[in-house]
């Protein structure tokens, strides 16, 4: 989960954050928070437990520099073991491995500068990048940036850092999450002026599957008439999909006989 948080104060109604963030977190249950814009200086481990609501975490934070900026990553250890964190001035990054994945993973928590002219921030996630092959990347946060003008509205489109940015993007091979195994989800802006956005794993289970074909079967000179004999049997149901299944089963109860 990604979300700038605008600084763990009361926001403008009194609402404390800390209590929405701990509500959210426990019902979302994400294995990796993504946080910027904290507004914290050094944070210990009893105040980060507080926030993430159980004693399974562990961090890596970035205090803020003035009244402004921090930036806090929260993870599960149990599901992403880490081996190697980075801090930088804009970003924070976590080298480790998924539970039951043999593959690298380094996520990335990105908070973008506001001025114009530092370009530096991207060549030098390009340079850690290209130290590292053969990894998975994950690069979320907040960017401060646009791809194209009409990505936002009542905003200044600044035409030379978008260029920074979308060279980055693809001179890198990034790609935005296809939406198939996964989904970007945007949670209640409840006390936010925003939405934090949260990527989810998807795990469908779509039920075992009709029936299983063996190419030996092939062989057997009768089983091409077993399948045509077993697919005409007269189906009952007016549903296409209902009728397509109920032949699926004719054809492995005769199968299997």
């Amino acid at each position: 989960m990604s979300l700038n948080i605008r600084g763990f104060a009361k926001d403008c109604k009194g609402e404390s954050k800390v209590g929405w963030f701990r509500r959210v977190r426990i019902k979302e249950n994400p294995d990796i928070v993504l946080i910027q814009e904290s507004k914290c200086g050094p944070v210990d481990e009893k105040w980060v437990e507080m926030i993430w609501g159980a004693p399974n975490f562990n961090f890596i934070q970035k205090p803020k520099v003035g009244k402004s900026g921090g930036m806090l990553t929260i993870w599960d250890p149990c599901v992403f073991k880490v081996s190697e964190a980075v801090e930088k001035q804009n970003f924070l990054a976590i080298k480790g491995r998924w539970i039951g994945k043999q593959n690298e993973s380094i996520v990335v928590n990105i908070y973008g500068p506001y001025k114009d002219g530092e370009k530096k921030m991207w060549d030098c996630l390009e340079n850690l990048m290209s130290q590292s092959n053969d990894v998975e990347w994950v690069i979320r946060g907040d960017f401060n940036e646009l791809r194209v003008q009409e990505e936002r509205k009542n905003c200044q489109f600044i035409e030379r850092r978008a260029s920074w940015f979308n060279n980055f993007i693809s001179s890198n091979r990034l790609i935005d999450i296809p939406m198939g195994d996964v989904s970007v989800v945007a949670l209640d802006r409840n006390t936010l002026d925003h939405y934090p956005i949260i990527l989810r794993d998807q795990n469908v289970d779509f039920g075992p599957k009709p029936f299983k074909l063996f190419d030996i079967w092939l062989d057997s000179l009768d089983v091409e008439k077993i399948i045509i004999d077993a697919w005409g049997k007269r189906v009952d149901n007016s549903k296409a999909d209902i009728i397509f299944k109920d032949k699926l089963k004719n054809v492995k109860e005769a199968l299997r006989n």
